[in-house]
């Protein structure tokens, strides 16, 4: 993985406890009216911080997780996860996604989000995919123009997902990727 502009690195087991504080912060402000007050102002960023710790000790094979930091060896200010697709449908079979991309509201419109989105982006045709996509809330607007801007489009999928609590509409972006060969094991 290129380090774009040195500011975006794998994340280590040490990032956990400011990943859960980033993971809350990015949620509270990006699904405000999106998802009930009640359950956004209940996220806990030290039990973000558990789950941070747990994923980032024991990665699922074949998955990345990336941080962007405003300045090389600070605490990182946004995260993002890849690998293959979790949905098992006939078109995502053997895709990539994007999991998740999230940054700290105060970071917003400062370009860390599109480094870390290029750097995600190329993790993906690292890990050997030619294809992948991303899932986000329908009525989220300003991701659905940061993702556009960056050359995912919609495919016209469609779903209700509640595995997080309550349940939120998302629609289905997808992108080419560059053509790489998968690493070697």
């Amino acid at each position: 993985m290129t380090q774009v502009a040195s500011r975006v690195r794998r994340a280590e087991p040490s990032d956990a406890d400011a990943l859960g504080r980033v993971h809350v912060r990015a949620w509270q402000a990006a699904y405000r009216g999106m998802m009930p007050d009640e359950f956004l102002d209940k996220l806990d960023p030290v039990e973000r911080g558990r789950g941070w710790a747990r994923a980032l000790a024991t990665p699922a094979p074949g998955t990345s997780r990336l941080v962007v930091c405003r300045r090389p060896q600070t605490d990182p200010v946004g995260f993002a996860g890849v690998g293959p697709a979790r949905d098992l449908d006939e078109v995502s079979m053997g895709m990539g996604e994007l999991y998740a991309i999230n940054l700290e509201p105060d970071s917003w419109g400062k370009g860390l989000g599109r480094e870390l989105l290029a750097a995600a982006t190329e993790e993906l045709s690292r890990l050997g995919f030619d294809e992948a996509f991303l899932w986000v809330v329908t009525g989220n607007s300003r991701a659905r123009r940061f993702y556009e801007a960056a050359g995912w489009t919609v495919d016209g999928t469609e779903r209700t997902d509640d595995s997080f609590g309550p349940p939120i509409d998302e629609v289905r972006y997808r992108r080419r990727l560059a053509t790489r060969h998968p690493p070697s094991r």
